[in-house]
This record gives C-alpha cells, sequence and structure tokens, in this order.
C-alpha cells in the first residue's frame, strides 16, 4: 500500500473507531444493550484500520496487457503469475495529551512471471523478483480549530530497495472532526506531499462513517477505500466495496547506462472483505473480488509518474489476498 494513503487512512480510522460503537440493540433490558455495546467496542478495536503488525500475501490470477514505450505501442503481452507479500510495523512509542511521535516500516515483494511479445516476433520469458522497503518517523498533535477538534500530522519518510536507499520524503496533514456521535462520524482534511514524483502534491481527504438502524454500517476514507459493513456475530466482520492500493519498486540495469527506474501500479480491488477475531490480539483478513489497474509506468527517478519511458494497460483480474494482523497493544481485548 502506499505510505500516503496509510497515514491518511491511519489517523482518521484511528479516530472514527476508537470512539464507542453504536448499539444496534434499542430493545431489551439495560444488561443486554450493555452487552451489545461491549461487543461492537470490542470489534470496533479489533477491526481498527492501523494495526501495529501486518502480514498479508496476495495472488492475482493471469492477465493480458497492453504497453507503449515512449509514445510507441507495442504487441499485446501476458503476465503469469503475479504474488506479493506485504510485511508491516508500526508503534506510536511516545504518547502525551497532545502529541504522539511513532514510527512505521515495511516490506514488500512482489514476483512477476511474465511472457514478452517481442516487436520483431518471439516472446521473452521474464522471472522477477522485486523488493521494496519504506520507514517513516511520525508526528501527531491534536489542537482545535474554529472549536473543533483538528488533528496534525507531519512525517519523515525514507523508501529503497533491497540495494540502496533511494527517495527522502515529507508528508503534512491537517484533519478536523465536523461530526462524532453514536450513529455518525465526520473527519475532513487536507494533505500535502512533499515528493517530486508525485503527481499530485495537494489532496483532500474525508473520512466518513454511519451506522443504519439495520445493523449495516457505511465506512468511507477518501482516497482509500469506500465499504458497506455488517458485524456477523462477535468475531466476524463481512465487508463489500472498493480500494486502492499501490503496488512500487526500484528498477535498475535497464539499460547500458547507471540510470535509475522506479516502477508504480494503482489498483482498484473492489469486492468482499472478511475479517474474523483469532483471539484477543490476532486478526485474520480475507479479500477477494475483481482487480483493476488504471495503468503501471516505469519512469526516470529523477522524473515523475507523469512522465513515463514505459506504460502498460492490464486487463481486469481475479485476485485474492489472505493477512494476519497483531495488535499487543489494544486495550479492549480483555473485555470481551
Amino acid at each position: 500500500m502506499d505510505i500516503k494513503q496509510k497515514l491518511v487512512v491511519s489517523v482518521s480510522g484511528m479516530l472514527i473507531l476508537s470512539v464507542e460503537c453504536f448499539s444496534q440493540n434499542q430493545t431489551g433490558t439495560k444488561d443486554s444493550v450493555n452487552m451489545s455495546k461491549r461487543v461492537e467496542t470490542y470489534a470496533a478495536d479489533k477491526f481498527a484500520v492501523t494495526r501495529p503488525l501486518n502480514a498479508e500475501f496476495t495472488y492475482s490470477a493471469p492477465y493480458n496487457f497492453t504497453s507503449e514505450q515512449l509514445g510507441k505501442s507495442l504487441p499485446e503481452s501476458k503476465v503469469t503469475g503475479f504474488t506479493q507479500l506485504k510485511l508491516s510495523a508500526n508503534y506510536n512509542f511516545i504518547k502525551r495529551k497532545t502529541w504522539m511521535l511513532g514510527l512505521a516500516a515495511g516490506y514488500r515483494r512482489t514476483s512477476i512471471e511474465a511472457d514478452i511479445t517481442r516487436p520483431e516476433g518471439g516472446i521473452k520469458n521474464v522471472n522477477d523478483e522485486l523488493h521494496y522497503l519504506y520507514s517513516s518517523v511520525n508526528f501527531t498533535y491534536f489542537s482545535k480549530l474554529f472549536n473543533k477538534r483538528t488533528i496534525y500530522t507531519s512525517s519523515l519518510l525514507v523508501d529503497g530497495s533491497e540495494r540502496y536507499f533511494e527517495r527522502v520524503k515529507g508528508l503534512v496533514t491537517a484533519s478536523m472532526i465536523l461530526k462524532s456521535n453514536q450513529r455518525t462520524k465526520l473527519i475532513v482534511g487536507m494533505l500535502v506531499n512533499i515528493d517530486p514524483s508525485a503527481q499530485t502534491p495537494f489532496m483532500p481527504t474525508v473520512a466518513y462513517e454511519h451506522k443504519f438502524s439495520n445493523g449495516f454500517s457505511a465506512d468511507v476514507a477518501f482516497p482509500r477505500y469506500l465499504y458497506l459493513r455488517k458485524l456477523v456475530g462477535s468475531s466476524g466482520r463481512l465487508s463489500v466495496g472498493s480500494e486502492i492500493d499501490r503496488t512500487s519498486f526500484y528498477l535498475y540495469n535497464l539499460d547500458s547506462t547507471s540510470q535509475k527506474y522506479e516502477y508504480r501500479q494503482l489498483d482498484l480491488n473492489s469486492g468482499l472483505v472478511y475479517e474474523h477475531i483469532l483471539t484477543k490480539y490476532l486478526l485474520l483478513t480475507v479479500k477477494t473480488g475483481m482487480k483493476m489497474t488504471t495503468s503501471g509506468r516505469i519512469f526516470r527517478k529523477e522524473d515523475s509518474f507523469g512522465d513515463p519511458v514505459y506504460e502498460i494497460t492490464p486487463d481486469p483480474t481475479f485476485y485474492f489476498n489472505i493477512g494476519v494482523s497483531f495488535n499487543p497493544f489494544t486495550l479492549l481485548g480483555a473485555k470481551k
């Protein structure tokens, strides 16, 4: 996933899901209402967007793609194998009443097998394993603006490959809580991305959650995801919707020069998500559906995503993702 998107969702998700969930049981005894609240509060804590330790594996079915090199169309080719292993960790090691300081780090291994059709004829078989690493120091400050609770974050990010550190980036966000009650939470904000390779240095952010009386809830974190959710018993949650993910890695030795390149691919994953609480510290997540990629681009490291030297447009394909999250810092685990 993209670091920028993770930090935006981290702030919004933390604020939305830390508030006690609305009880779906409007009738019955006081004990039953309190029990329902405790179950939903426990689930909200376990299903929180920000998870201290996370490991996941993604498989994409084979798909065809078209490509262009410096504006020249190339023959259609095929990706015959695509898998990813993702590991991430984040922790706020200093917490005060008005501010927090934390660290985040992650690793992604992308394995690709492809049959590339050469312009002059014939097939070139490609079997590559790419590695991407990142880390960040994150500062969060809580304040008020226009008498509304406002959260400011600043981050210093470093990424690279197994060979070299490649980029140092900055990120600044501001998020204001416009509404927060038992049924509806609304947060709006702005993100500033200090990265010469980014196409959009400024981006609005919106986090919205609303619990309906029939037990369903709408959960939106723009630009990250949009889901309709439903708790399943006391240990599960089923969601349907879409989310954005990004694949990124650095490339070397593509030509006879020492030029470094970066590849980025933005995916829209649509389908079903099921989350299940295994223990008070472990959460299993399964996702499946269709992956749509608008484009994947290779560009020189000193250029931006908007100036590619090579561009691919993949066909939609089926994907499957399974992950396990470990949260040893949960405060509500003992209250199940």
